[in-house]
């Protein structure tokens, strides 16, 4: 499956609202049913297009929130203001309204279970989104490759998943950044992520670890950087990087 969803060739399929779920005050995850989905890996990403009645279509990519299950896909989205898709999927789309996919996209920003390497996982903001999909497969698939996230928020409100992840999971530590304001009693004061915080909650470069880095261009770059500056090898440092593309 892993290998098909990668190499078929992309078309457009209907895809229909399923549930939705609230994650933070501006984004949501959306649960669609898409008959004849392929299946995907964790780290990949899907096209969505909307079109209006008068022909009018615009699209955006979304990276996958989960691991394959059939013909659910899900996808959270950050709400833009001013945004041209992600308002109208977050606000207006009710379930059973349709919309269209395009993938899965992608091949190498991914994690395989069958790999044994450990896993650093470093999220800026919604860059968790594709980290969370590799940390759900890892428990679907109930494999024991220890996970390690750095997640790095403005304020504890901007958590992603955060009950899910307040759970206790064999094999995965979870370290929180925040950058604003950080909860009572935290011995960090807020701050931009810094080579002490990936040094003290990453793995060791003689491990070898499988790096994954997701978020904002600049904090993509700047975590790159401090991973390379302890050690680790450039091929072991996988990067997705998103900016400004009017939501």
């Amino acid at each position: 499956m892993a290998r098909t969803a990668i190499s078929r060739r992309l078309t457009w399929r209907v895809a229909r609202l399923a549930e939705t779920r609230e994650e933070t005050a501006t984004a949501r995850t959306l649960v669609f049913d898409v008959p004849g989905w392929p299946g995907h890996l964790a780290g990949q990403h899907v096209d969505v297009r909307l079109t209006a009645e008068d022909g009018y279509s615009t699209q955006r990519s979304y990276s996958l929130a989960a691991p394959a299950d059939g013909d659910r896909v899900e996808l959270t989205v950050q709400n833009v203001r001013d945004g041209e898709v992600s308002p109208y999927l977050t606000e207006i789309l009710r379930t059973g309204d349709p919309v269209e996919f395009r993938g899965p996209v992608g091949g190498w920003f991914v994690w395989r279970p069958a790999e044994t390497a450990p896993v650093l996982l470093v999220a800026g903001g919604s860059g968790i989104v594709p980290l969370m999909a590799m940390i759900r497969a890892r428990r679907q698939a109930r494999a024991r490759t220890p996970f390690r996230l750095v997640y790095s928020v403005r304020t504890p409100a901007d958590r992603y998943y955060a009950e899910e992840l307040r759970r206790s999971q064999p094999g995965l530590d979870v370290a929180y950044v925040y950058t604003r304001e950080a909860p009572g009693g935290s011995a960090r004061a807020p701050g931009r992520l810094t080579i002490v915080d990936l040094d003290a909650n990453g793995w060791p470069a003689g491990f070898a670890p499988d790096c994954f880095v997701c978020g904002p261009t600049g904090f993509v770059e700047r975590a790159a950087g401090i991973l390379l500056n302890l050690g680790h090898a450039a091929d072991k440092i996988k990067t997705e990087r998103f900016g400004p593309s009017g939501g």
